[in-house]
């Protein structure tokens, strides 16, 4: 089922595959962690939360469209995508998401399930407090991971 994104009910840090998982989720650029879906990361795994903040204080290639990639079990990574930028929309009523951000950094995943022979799981990115809409998003998935035959999976909580 490469060609089409997999919606599954469920938690996306509880991927339902037997493969190399890569969960992803959305970030901003100004080092916040503490709303929406990173909060059911950290309350998995510790290393997530500790390694974004690390990044930010470094600043080294912390910005939009970047990721990274903390292993937290023998087949799970968690991809920190900054795709938001700060938390509030701007003067212009521009929400966070930053579309061109999400692409650039999902063509990275993409690259790194390559790589890993990996699945890739996530909630729907950028749709909570980032602001953004799903039609947009989806789109982006299909161009970035499904265009280079990535299994994805999409979960939505019940």
């Amino acid at each position: 089922m490469e060609n089409e994104i997999n919606y599954l009910i469920g938690d996306a840090t509880k991927p339902k595959t037997t493969d190399n998982k890569i969960i992803v989720h959305i970030c901003n650029d100004i080092g916040g962690w503490g709303k929406g879906f990173v909060m059911a990361i950290s309350k998995r795994w510790k290393e997530p939360e500790k390694e974004y903040r690390k990044w930010f204080k470094t600043q080294d290639n912390f910005s939009l469209g970047e990721i990274q990639f903390i292993k937290v079990e023998n087949d799970i990574w968690i991809g920190n995508l900054i795709g938001q930028h700060k938390i509030n929309q701007d003067e212009n009523g521009n929400a966070p998401i930053r579309y061109d951000a999400i692409r650039s950094g999902l063509n990275k995943v993409a690259e790194f399930a390559k790589e890993n022979n990996a699945s890739v799981h996530l909630p729907r990115i950028g749709c909570g407090l980032a602001g953004g809409t799903w039609d947009k998003i989806e789109p982006i998935l299909k161009e970035t991971l499904l265009t280079n035959e990535i299994v994805t999976y999409v979960y939505d909580v019940t």
